[in-house]
């Protein structure tokens, strides 16, 4: 095992257990999910990102979104903005409000709405609103302030070595960096190669990010980046084991086995409880249509079995589908090993 794989990582005085990271989804990282994937073992996980103007007028959806369960921490809590007044207020209210461990400022999100408020990725055209906008977080804060940037806006204009050096000027105490420009969106593929030039720029950590899609890539990222810590984001969607997996194959070279059928439905519905007891039953049973749908990826018969999640309109009539689902699934293996057994 390398060097690489297994040095300490520290953001601040915070020093996390091990270098897997949750990355923060929009849409997908609230509590629920995150405690989820924490339980299988996550060095740090992030919370999805928090308008700043949400929090600065107490818009009561905002703010629910601020809640952390104890159990995740250490936690790094997304905040986004394009006006240094509101970023600053809502980094306060993050830094005496929450119990979250990091403050993280997102100029990594792609979407237009998100762009048109001169917040996320625009940020990447401009290094030196980046290093006005964090000092100012950095000494209004006591909580480390951390980076989630992209490569650059598009192939002309690439600085990420120039922001991230501006992130740490600033203070911050790590950077992540997406592989990703912010015209790619979320397609092709993400440069490591960019990444490694932003990890030998700065003193500060910097977290890795794009296409870890499997425990093998984790290491793969860990020993050509030199990066301190591996960001996994869509790969853990309805598949926590994922985090698990690249823990212990960074620790100890072993490749755990993937989960069986009945597993994945245990779990998928101590996801759907969580989410319940969080957002009520009727929010619960939309969201978790997604979520079951990534869940039930790659097990024979899904596609069937998704269009009958898409109907349920109850939290028992989901539960009852799923565990029906896992029992016929589970009573096809054994009847095909049955048969191999035979011959």
């Amino acid at each position: 095992m390398s060097i690489a794989s297994t040095k300490p990582f520290k953001i601040g005085n915070f020093e996390m257990d091990n270098r897997v990271v949750l990355a923060p989804m929009a849409g997908i990282c609230n509590s629920a999910f995150r405690l989820t994937v924490k339980e299988f073992g996550a060095g740090l996980v992030y919370a999805e990102m928090i308008s700043d103007k949400g929090i600065v007028y107490k818009n009561e959806k905002t703010l629910s979104m601020l809640y952390i369960d104890e159990r995740e921490n250490p936690l790094s809590l997304q905040i986004f903005g394009g006006e240094k007044e509101t970023l600053v207020a809502a980094a306060k209210y993050v830094d005496q409000h929450t119990s979250a461990d990091i403050i993280d400022i997102n100029m990594g999100c792609p979407v237009n709405k998100i762009i048109k408020c001169e917040a996320g990725a625009r940020w990447l055209l401009d290094p030196n609103k980046i290093y006005e906008m964090v000092s100012t977080v950095v000494d209004n804060v006591k909580k480390p302030v951390s980076v989630k940037m992209r490569t650059g806006w598009d192939d002309d204009h690439i600085y990420a070595v120039e922001n991230a050096r501006a992130v740490e000027r600033a203070g911050g105490a790590a950077v992540a960096v997406h592989g990703r420009t912010r015209l790619q969106m979320y397609e092709g593929y993400a440069n490591w190669d960019l990444i490694r030039q932003v990890k030998e720029a700065v003193n500060i950590p910097v977290i890795g990010n794009g296409d870890v899609n499997t425990p093998q890539d984790a290491k793969r990222m860990l020993d050509e980046t030199g990066v301190d810590a591996v960001m996994i984001g869509r790969a853990a969607l309805g598949d926590p084991w994922m985090i698990y997996r690249t823990v212990e194959y960074l620790e100890s070279g072993e490749l755990k086995p993937e989960p069986s059928v009945q597993e994945k439905i245990d779990v998928c519905l101590l996801h759907f409880d969580r989410l319940t007891a969080l957002k009520g039953e009727d929010i619960a049973v939309r969201e978790m249509r997604k979520h079951a749908a990534w869940y039930l990826k790659g097990i024979r018969g899904n596609g069937r079995a998704r269009n009958m999640v898409n109907q349920t309109e109850s939290a028992q009539e989901l539960k009852d589908y799923l565990n029906y689902f896992a029992e016929e699934v589970s009573q096809e293996y054994n009847d095909a090993e049955s048969i191999l057994v035979s011959y």
